[in-house]
């Protein structure tokens, strides 16, 4: 990980809103169906809150029902963590950036083609830039 791992609680509760910090860095969930992209239809790239680094494009991004964007595979594999997660009786695959180490939600087998797996991410673990025409 690179040098954003390094920030302390102090640095980053600068950088993040209460509940940014919350999610990104304590590991929360937002609710569903109230984070800013979770029915998002615009064109572009999603990249992590905490570093900027790109995470996800908006052409593999779908409706999954869930309430959180999801998408079915990220822009590149490096850039994204996967861990065990047993906490809250469930056995699950958390997802984390690769370059900070920020929570971004957790990945499912459950996707669609062509991957079948669904990241399903906390909209506030992501900033999104829309693509120019």
């Amino acid at each position: 990980m690179s040098d954003h791992s390094k920030n302390d609680d102090a640095q980053w509760r600068e950088k993040l809103s209460p509940e940014e910090f919350r999610i990104c860095r304590e590991k929360g969930t937002e609710p569903p169906f109230s984070g800013e992209f979770w029915d998002s239809k615009s064109v572009g790239q999603y990249t992590c809150k905490c570093c900027d680094k790109p995470l996800f494009s908006s052409a593999s991004k779908y409706d999954s029902g869930s309430g959180w964007p999801s998408f079915y595979q990220p822009l590149h594999s490096e850039q994204i963590i996967e861990q065990r997660d047993i906490a809250h009786g469930m056995i699950r695959t958390e997802i984390l950036c690769q370059s900070c180490g920020s929570h971004l939600g957790h990945v499912f087998p459950d996707g669609p083609d062509p991957t079948g797996l669904r990241y399903c991410v906390n909209s506030a673990s992501l900033n999104f830039s829309e693509e120019t025409k």
